[in-house]
């Protein structure tokens, strides 16, 4: 019986990470896109680049703040937690490979600034997955009364 409920305890931990990784890559995958779509937006208009450092730090909430709202989705307890998880491996991830790329890297206030923001993201993340929980809940109750409605 132990056993089983160890297995069931390590599988859980197991599809938990499974999940937080999947967040992790869609917000990649999505700070890709929209910085693709800022570089085309950059190449096509008279805007000018000083925007990019303040699009950079907007671009890297979003993906960190819907990466962790869809991963949550999915987790049951612990969202606060896995959700600043998911903004901290994020960034961090982004600081090795800028330290990598870069020969000058060094951690500075703005650099410590993109590390709140995206711990902070991805903790608002969490919350957001509760609101869109709710809107989902409140949705269906709508469509239900419509159709209650409508036979009677």
């Amino acid at each position: 019986m132990k056993n089983a409920i160890s297995s069931t305890k390590s599988t859980s931990k197991y599809n938990n990470t499974i999940i937080i990784f999947k967040g992790i890559i869609f917000a990649f995958v999505l700070t890709l896109i929209l910085l693709f779509i800022l570089a085309l937006i950059l190449t096509y208009t008279n805007i000018q680049d000083t925007i990019v450092p303040v699009a950079t730090i907007i671009v890297t909430a979003i993906s960190i703040l819907i990466g962790s709202s869809i991963s949550t989705i999915k987790l049951k307890k612990n969202g606060i937690l896995n959700g600043g998880i998911i903004g901290i491996v994020y960034i961090f991830t982004i600081y090795l490979i800028s330290s990598v790329i870069e020969v000058g890297f060094s951690l500075n206030i703005k650099s410590v600034i993109m590390i709140l923001i995206g711990i902070i993201s991805g903790v608002i993340g969490r919350n957001c997955r509760c609101k869109f929980k709710q809107i989902d809940i409140l949705t269906k109750k709508n469509i239900y009364n419509k159709m209650n409605k409508k036979q009677n």
